[in-house]
């Protein structure tokens, strides 16, 4: 059974691995020749009603395909190890792949009504994947994944009904000569909020922290290439539709939010994964507050970096678990550099990429978008916590790094840390690889021109003032005890505010559903096992069960004695009438 379930971990590698390259070259191709292909496949035609299948390929979608695949196979091929003690490996392989599946085709749709299928079939695997470990923590977290997204769902379903005005769903046609109508604005609002709900920005933000439930390789494939960048594409490919929209300026607003809060809550939390979830979240906000200013190559761009480095970061996080006994409080870890050296070697580099150390991924992408909100002509709020936000990645990245690398060692004494799991530490060098040279390689092929931007000394060199000052900031915080700081800042009641993420899952799930489960459990006590049950199930039963017991007197002979005594009164009855006449 198992070299079956290896022989299924294998193909699915291989085979993504090579539609990855495929795409590389024909991505290679379309950008070289400025090509875009638009397929239509006739499905089937009923009475003049046509049911079509739309593909539109063109270098973007190329390239996010290949990201996408890439990543995925690297995935597939660490679950062969990080998965080896399950016994349906391969129920969790066909989940990943109908997982990749559904953002494939999310990625080459310009229908609504295809997009809407690979939308809905994120949400749907996701659940599944999310629920994987059959848990109360899981069931719960899958619960408020499928919900939150289930918005989405509604909202594309609505702009499939609005649609119908035009003939076609195929959106590619109307953006261009359609942004000043209407009913095109109603769409544009209601696709800007299908994807602040898919890429959990505020206030559907409280389901992303808790789908770490999932397994660490769903975690690293959810969080760097698929369903939390699923709303980031889809506004990247409605961009020009809704560029000059007031309800894009509101989003800018709740994007930096997003960044900000994801920040700060990242630095009181302990727990390894949620650390890397929040960090995503904030990096998310990144991608949709620039792309609401009106850059969406930018955001592309550092999209496709963070992909990288994120799902690299999970990996190596899924090791650290795995070696320290399933523990992913980072208050027990530290000094596992010494112990585990590539795995720390790989940590330390794609931390360093998600806080734009230069020349690595995520600096070519970082520094660019931060000096085009430099450059832009913004209020000074969008400026601050643009800059905010990114002293807080180095802040809690520091963090990160002192907790598990550099303070002592504080699990049991007794412990096993090794580095020879070759499998995960193969599928980590290939994304080591790529969040070194990923960075530059996509700069020279998204952009064809260089950007030049001219800024004064000190504003072209804010970003390495803030990151540095961050640095210090986690180091100093993960040097003192925490309540300590906190008895210093006076911070009780708002570490509290802050590590819950603003309270915002008391908003948007208990503060939402909480009510209706009362409501219901109180009818189920006063109706379901109250009044219902009197006159219906338990009521029904106590008069048959006293009327069985009345017929089952007549049962047992008394039924003749009864007759008898009857036949007996009568005679005397009729003997009494005779006497008296």
């Amino acid at each position: 059974m198992f070299y079956k379930n290896y022989s299924i971990c294998l193909i699915s590698f291989f085979i993504l691995f090579f539609y990855s390259m495929l795409n590389f070259i024909y991505m290679i191709y379309f950008i070289m020749n400025d090509l875009t292909y638009f397929f239509e496949w006739e499905i089937i035609s009923l009475n003049s009603t046509n049911i079509v299948m739309s593909i539109l390929l063109d270098w973007m979608s190329l390239l996010f395909m290949m990201f996408v695949s890439l990543i995925s196979s690297v995935v597939v091929y660490y679950s062969k190890s990080y998965m080896s003690s399950e016994m349906n490996l391969d129920r969790f392989i066909i989940l990943v792949l109908l997982f990749v599946f559904s953002m494939i085709l999310l990625i080459i749709s310009p229908n609504m009504v295809s997009i809407l299928l690979g939308w809905d079939g994120l949400g749907l695997v996701s659940y599944c994947l999310v629920i994987y470990y059959q848990n109360l923590k899981s069931y719960n977290a899958g619960m408020l994944t499928a919900l939150t997204n289930r918005i989405g769902d509604v909202l594309i379903l609505m702009v499939i009904s609005w649609m119908l005005n035009y003939g076609s769903w195929n959106y590619v046609f109307y953006l261009n000569y359609m942004s000043n109508d209407k009913i095109m604005q109603i769409i544009g609002v209601m696709i800007i909020l299908a994807a602040m709900t898919k890429s959990a920005q505020i206030p559907f933000s409280s389901w992303l922290p808790a789908a770490m439930a999932a397994p660490t390789p769903v975690s690293a494939l959810v969080h760097s290439s698929t369903l939390v960048t699923a709303g980031v594409y889809l506004l990247i490919r409605f961009n020009m539709l809704l560029v000059d929209m007031f309800f894009f300026k509101i989003l800018l607003l709740l994007s930096i939010l997003t960044m900000f809060m994801a920040g700060i809550s990242a630095n009181y939390e302990f727990d390894l994964k949620k650390i890397i979830a929040l960090s995503t979240l904030s990096q998310l906000g990144l991608m949709m507050s620039i792309l609401s200013m009106g850059f969406p190559n930018l955001a592309f761009f550092h999209l496709l970096t963070h992909a990288m480095f994120k799902a690299m970061l999970f990996m190596c996080a899924g090791v650290i678990i795995h070696m320290m006994n399933d523990i992913q409080d980072i208050r027990y870890m530290g000094g596992v550099s010494l112990y585990i050296p590539l795995t720390s070697l790989c940590l330390n580099i794609s931390n360093m990429a998600l806080c734009g150390v230069p020349f690595l991924a995520g600096f070519y992408s970082k520094d660019l978008i931060l000096e085009m909100v430099s450059f832009s002509s913004l209020n000074f709020l969008v400026f601050i916590f643009y800059y905010i936000s990114t002293g807080l990645t180095m802040f809690y990245t520091f963090r990160l790094i002192m907790y598990t690398m550099i303070m002592d060692f504080n699990l049991v004494p007794i412990y096993n840390l090794y580095d020879e799991d070759f499998i995960m530490l193969k599928s980590m060098m290939v994304l080591l690889l790529m969040s070194i040279i990923s960075g530059s390689l996509l700069s020279w092929l998204i952009f064809s021109y260089p950007h030049m931007i001219y800024l004064p000394w000190n504003m072209k060199m804010m970003v390495i003032y803030v990151s540095i000052m961050g640095g210090v900031m986690g180091y100093l915080v993960s040097n003192m005890n925490i309540y300590s700081m906190n008895k210093f800042l006076k911070t009780y009641n708002l570490s509290s505010f802050m590590c819950l993420m603003w309270f915002m899952p008391n908003l948007s799930t208990y503060g939402v559903v909480y009510n209706f489960l009362n409501f219901g459990q109180n009818l189920m006590k006063s109706i379901d096992y109250g009044w219902s049950e009197i006159y219906s199930g338990q009521g029904l039963v106590n008069i048959m069960k006293n009327y069985s017991i009345f017929y089952n007197m007549f049962q047992m002979n008394n039924m003749k004695i009864y007759l008898f005594s009857f036949i007996l009164w009568m005679f005397i009855m009729f003997l009494t009438i005779m006497l008296f006449i």
